[in-house]
Order: C-alpha cells, then structure tokens, then sequence
C-alpha cells in the first residue's frame, strides 16, 4: 500500500501540464540525440544542464531523464534501416535489423525493438519503484564511514566495468578527484590547486568540464572523421510497410524480450555496467539460449528484441544507486547528480524524505516517457531519417555556439568558457587515444562526497583508521571492492603472461 501511495503521489506530480510537456521534450530531444551519429545523451545533458538551471527541479530531472532513455530507443532507428547505429548500446542492434531490413523486413524489427523498449522500460522502472524504499532503509544506516567504503565502490565498479585497462582508468579516476579538490578548502579556508587564479577560489564549474569533455571533445572528433559525418551520403530510405509483426514474430521474440530484461535490469544496477554493456550481454544471452540461436546475425528478430530490451532495462535501473544512494554508476547518472545538486537536492537517503514529489515525479515520469516514445519511435520514422539528410557542417557551429553561451551563464564567467575550451582539448586528446573519460567525471563527480566521508569518519574516530574495517557494512563495501580488482587484475595478468610466454618462445 505504501509504494501506490507514493506513485499517486508521482503520478499526481508528473501528469501535471508543465511537467508532461518537458517530458516530451526531453522524448523528442532523445529520440533526435540517438538517431544522429556523433550525438549521445551525455553530450547532450551537459550542453543541456544549464537551460535546466531556471526550471523547477522535477521538470529539470524529467527532461533530462527522458533525453537519456529517449537516446536509446532512437538508436536503433537508424541501425535497423541503415546500418548505422545512433548510440553505441544500438551497435548490436544493426548486425540482424539490417539484415531484416535488406529482407523488407524493417517494419517488425523497429516494432520489436519499440515494443521490447517498452516493457522492458516499464519493467525497469518498477523495479526502480520497488527496491528505492528498501535501499533507503539500508543507507538511513549508513554512517560517515559506510559512505566513504560506497564511494570506493562505486569508483572502483567504474573502473572494473571501463573498457580500457586498469592503468588508465584509475589513473583517470585520480585526475578525476585531483580536479575535483580545486578550489578553497570548507574545513580550513586554505586554497588548494587555484595556482593565485581568483576564478578558480570556488572551484572548476562542473558544465565546463562535462561539455568540455563530451561535447566540444566528441564535435572536434566527428569533424576530423569523415565516417562519423555520413549523414551526407545518405540515400533517402524508402517508406515502411507493415510495422506490427506477425503472430510468430511475437512467438520468438517475447521469450527474448523477458532474457533482455532481466539481463539489463541487473546490469543497470552495477555501477558502470552501463547501457552498451547490457546490449552486448543481451545479444550473447540470445546466441546461447534461443531456439533459434542458429539465425542470429542473418536477420533473426530474436537478435533486435533481445539487445534493445537489455539496454532500455538498464537504462531505467541505472538510476537505483543514484537515487536511492546518491551513487552514480555511469557518466549520465554522473551528470544527473550535478544537476540535482546544482536543484539544491542532495542525492541519497534523505532525497526521498526531503523531496518526495521530486523523487516519485521522475519515477512516475519514466513510465509516461517510455509510453511516449513508442508513439514517437513507430508513426514517425519517416520524419526522423529525413533529419539525416542534414548535413554536419550546418549542425557543429550552432552546438559549439550553445555550448559556448551554456558555460558562459552559469557564473557569467569568460574563464568558463575558456575551461569549456581547455577541456575541450583534453577530450578530444582523449578520443584520439581511444582512452574513456567516464572514469574522469566519475571521480570529478564523487571526489567532494569522498572527501567529506573521509575526513567526518576521521574526525568521529579521532584519527583511528580501524573504523574503515570494524563496522561490518564498511568491511563488506570495501571486500566488495577488492573482489571487483581482484576479478579486473586476473585476466589481464593472464594475457600478460601469454604473451611473454609466447615471446620467450619466439626467441
């Protein structure tokens, strides 16, 4: 009875005129996003953060969730009929939606992922719904100590899920807490890092450096690779017929939307698991357990509904740790915790009981947005692919233009812009190295409550470190934390050591 009281309650705030309308919004805004090649939510919501600065705070976090869930319905769009995925999580997605296409198949493959998003979405968000009172009541127990062991967690689940090797993720992560420290301490009133500049006393502007690294970084790339600008080359597709799929389509492809599912849902919640993740893990769960295993990658429907169900699930899951233990598992989640504390909403615990219509509006919102995207994704295919005929070179200018404004009035700073600028250069440095930042902005992101967590343990303990392994949910956090590197080190020691082995046997 409790949890249909507060979706009444979220319901009641999230059907309310203004906030539908954001929501669509943001459905639009991620639909677009996850159709272009070179866009995707992360840029977006950081070149989007501060437009959201003078909303309320349920319409800033519904719009920018549904940007984020919006990306990854609209991704498969373009991977099914083109072969050219929007989003990376839509990557696996193109390898049978093509080939249904090529076959004239398109209009099934875009209903199962559609429909796939859907329930799987929905299912998502329940479960979001259903485990947010019961991790509440855990993290209420949580002391100065447990929270210094989650961030650890949380840092080390970033590092362990990155697709780049431990070196360089956790150096990252370092940068990243380094970055972070800039500015003057609260404690003592000692500047640290600020180097005698006066704009640096209160800190690096958060927008400066998500836009700067996954918006001006990611714009500088696409230019220089003229792959990523296809948008050109593109031949008008032909117009889809028969969108609803047959009884059988259905008959194959419900059994992998349930595998999808339940995959994501469990993928979303480990920090830096991620989206893209779960699609590849749902593509891998179909090669092993589908019937028709055997059609896979030759146009089987199975290889459409079972990814793109994964990596919608995990996209609504993904808000668990951040909603209900202020803990960001991916770089979204990490720029959704700038905005709710740039709101003035302190993730965790206390964000239910002190924001209740904030919290239970963007969880009703989910369920509203996701319905909207089926209508959004399935009548208007048509519109979105002409979009594509627009070519890149009118697109980049009015995005760097919006970045620029964006960073500029936040503290109407031109040294905001200059960072915008700077760090701008650092991620596309990092592109071109192939080196993840999500590591960065992670630490970037968790370093203050780090910080704060560490020094309030200290301070209770009286300088005595044994706090950190005497309370047992901070031993167990921490445990968790070492199987994490642990499980991270093993296979890459073990390719180390082949090959060295298998150059000591060349010699």
């Amino acid at each position: 009875m409790e949890l249909i009281d507060h979706l009444t309650l979220g319901f009641s705030t999230a059907l309310t005129l203004q906030n539908v309308l954001y929501a669509l919004a943001g459905c639009l805004v991620g639909t677009l996003v996850g159709i272009l090649p070179g866009l995707g939510p992360v840029a977006t919501i950081a070149m989007l953060l501060p437009v959201t600065y003078t909303l309320p705070p349920t319409s800033a976090l519904i719009m920018l969730a549904s940007i984020y869930y919006g990306a990854q319905y609209g991704g498969s769009t373009t991977a099914i009929l083109m072969k050219i995925p929007g989003e990376s999580s839509s990557v696996v997605t193109t390898i049978d939606g093509y080939e249904m296409a090529k076959k004239g198949r398109a209009g099934p493959a875009l209903a199962a992922s559609a429909l796939g998003s859907f329930v799987a979405g929905s299912f998502g968000t329940l479960l979001v719904a259903a485990l947010a009172m019961p991790l509440t009541e855990i993290a209420f127990k949580f002391g100065p100590a447990e929270y210094f062991s989650l961030m650890v967690l949380g840092l080390v689940g970033a590092v362990a899920m990155s697709p780049d090797s431990i070196d360089k993720s956790l150096g990252l992560m370092v940068v990243g807490v380094l970055l972070s420290l800039v500015g003057t301490d609260v404690n003592s009133g000692a500047t640290r890092y600020t180097f005698d500049v006066l704009e640096l006393l209160s800190g690096i502007e958060f927008t400066a450096i998500a836009m700067g690294l996954f918006g001006i970084g990611e714009i500088v790339a696409n230019l220089e690779n003229q792959r990523r600008s296809r948008a050109e080359e593109i031949v008008p597709v032909a117009k889809v017929h028969g969108l609803m799929p047959t009884r059988e389509d259905w008959r194959r492809m419900a059994p992998s939307i349930l595998r999808g599912t339940a995959v994501g849902s469990i993928l979303g919640i480990l920090p830096g698991a991620g989206v893209t993740i779960a699609s590849f893990a749902g593509y891998t769960v179909e090669k092993k357990f589908s019937r028709h295993r055997h059609e896979l990658g030759k146009g089987a429907i199975e290889g459409v509904a079972g990814p793109e169900s994964a990596n919608n699930s995990a996209a609504q899951t993904n808000f668990i740790s951040l909603l209900t233990l202020g803990v960001p598992g991916s770089a979204v989640m990490a720029l959704m915790l700038g905005a709710m504390i740039i709101q003035n909403i302190q993730p965790g615990p206390q964000a239910i009981s002190s924001h209740p219509q904030v919290f239970w509006g963007l969880i009703a919102s989910m369920w509203i947005g996701n319905a909207m995207l089926v209508v959004l994704n399935l009548p208007l295919i048509g519109v979105w692919i002409k979009l594509l005929s627009v070519p890149y070179r009118f697109m980049y200018p009015a995005i760097l233009v919006f970045c620029a404004i964006g960073a500029y009035s936040v503290q109407n700073s031109t040294f905001d812009v200059a960072l915008l600028s700077l760090f701008g250069v650092l991620g596309y440095a990092m592109l071109k190295l192939k080196v993840s930042p999500v590591p960065l902005l992670l630490g970037f992101v968790l370093g203050p409550m780090l910080e704060t967590s560490f020094r309030r343990t200290l301070m209770v303990s009286r300088g005595d470190f044994s706090v950190f392994y005497n309370r047992p949910l901070s031993l167990s956090l921490l445990l968790v934390a070492v199987v994490l590197v642990i499980a991270t080190l093993v296979p890459t020691l073990r390719r180390r050591k082949h090959e060295v082995l298998t150059e000591s046997a060349d010699f």
